[in-house]
Formats: structure tokens, sequence, C-alpha cells
């Protein structure tokens, strides 16, 4: 049974409990430990009123923010090796509005690159599919060609669980769109929850140009911050 129906059938039973009580007699008997009802913020909660749970199931967050670190390599460049830090999805305000940065740099050779994104979600952000424009600033230094300027994209997300649990992310952007020096950028990603806390990730990244082709595949560590 999915979320979504699983949910139906929760609310429209608690609406009918809740009837149910009104018109019982025995209403004024019903009473719980005021300790109980202390600890419990769902009980909190109901006593506000019913609330409307498929509402809350596509508006509470399905995802969080990202702090990552992990392990490069570029088969590209001779399998070179490297690091990235970077955040993803610092929610501004509640709106879908969030912002993501990163910085890569191998261990060998002077090969680097910084990237500031925005991203607009435009479906709610409890949804299982969300789509988001992206703009942004990168910057790339490759060992025979460097570029920076704006980006431009989109990324699609797939969030296969709550809570962070398990999601599949791909983004297409353009740096220097339109420019003899445009580039490419393609991204797909995937992370699983190993804790409350703690996710493993996976990436494949493409940058294609007119002069270089570049690609990378990275394994990282990611802490949760709710």
């Amino acid at each position: 049974m999915s979320n979504l129906s699983l949910a139906r059938i929760i609310h429209f039973s608690s609406i009918l409990l809740l009837l149910g009580l009104q018109d019982s007699p025995a209403k004024a008997e019903i009473e719980i430990d005021p300790k109980i009802i202390q600890q419990s913020p769902t009980l909190q909660h109901w006593q506000q009123g019913i609330p409307d749970i498929l509402w809350e199931i596509d508006h509470d967050r399905a995802f969080y923010t990202h702090i990552r670190l992990g392990y490069l390599q570029s088969p590209s460049e001779n399998n070179t090796s490297g690091i990235e830090i970077g955040i993803d999805d610092i929610f501004i305000g509640t709106t879908g509005l969030t912002l993501s940065a990163d910085y890569q740099t191998s261990f060998s050779k002077s090969i680097n690159s910084t990237a500031v994104d925005l991203q607009y979600y435009i479906l709610p952000l409890g949804y299982v599919v969300n789509i988001a424009p992206l703009l942004g600033y990168r910057s790339l230094n490759l060992e025979n060609y460097n570029t920076s300027g704006l980006n431009l994209g989109a990324k699609l997300k797939l969030n296969l669980s709550r809570d962070d649990a398990a999601d599949i992310t791909l983004s297409q952007s353009f740096l220097n769109i339109g420019s003899s020096d445009q580039v490419g950028l393609t991204r797909i990603a995937a992370g699983y929850a190993l804790s409350a806390s703690l996710r493993i990730a996976a990436e494949i990244q493409e940058q294609n140009s007119r002069v270089s082709k570049q690609s990378q595949v990275g394994i990282f560590l990611e802490w949760i911050i709710r």
C-alpha cells in the first residue's frame, strides 16, 4: 500500500473517530495523563485540531541540507584523484529556494573547480519527484583549459524514500552558454542513508567543452542537517 493510500485511510479514520467522540456521552470520561501529552508532540498537534495529513505529506520536506566530503577520480585525466567538499540545499526560508556550493581539487595536478548555485524547487518539497531550475557561478581550472562564468541549467530529484533515506539526482547545466567557452556539465548522483544523520553517496560527472572532455566519479560521506 502506498504512503498516499495509507495517509487517506488514517485521515478518514481519524475524522470518524473524533466525530464519534463528539456524539458520545462518554467523551467527558476520556482522560489522558498530562505527562503523556507533554511527552508526545503528536498528541499536542492533534489537540489543536484534526491535521491535514495529506497536505503534510506533500509539503513536509522529503530531503534536507547535506554537508559532504568525498574522494574523486578522473579516468579522462589518467585517473587523477582528488577530493571534494561541498554543501547541498541550504534552504532559504520556507520556500523551495536553496543554495549549494562545492570545491574540488586534485592531489597531483593543478586541476580544481569552484561552484555556487541557486536552485528553486517548483513542486511541493514532499513530492517524490521535484524539478528545479538552476542559476549560479562556476570556475573550472583543468590541465589545459580554464574558464569561469554564469552557470544555467536544471535539476531533477527523485526522493525514493522520505527523510533523505534514499534519492537519485540528475542535473544538466551549461557554463558560459552560447559562447566559445561553453561547457556542458552533466551529473548523476545517488545517496543512501546509513543512519539518521549520515549518508553514503556516489556520483558520475562529465564536463564537455569544445576543446576538452573530462569525466570523473566520486564517493562521498554526507552529513544530514535537519
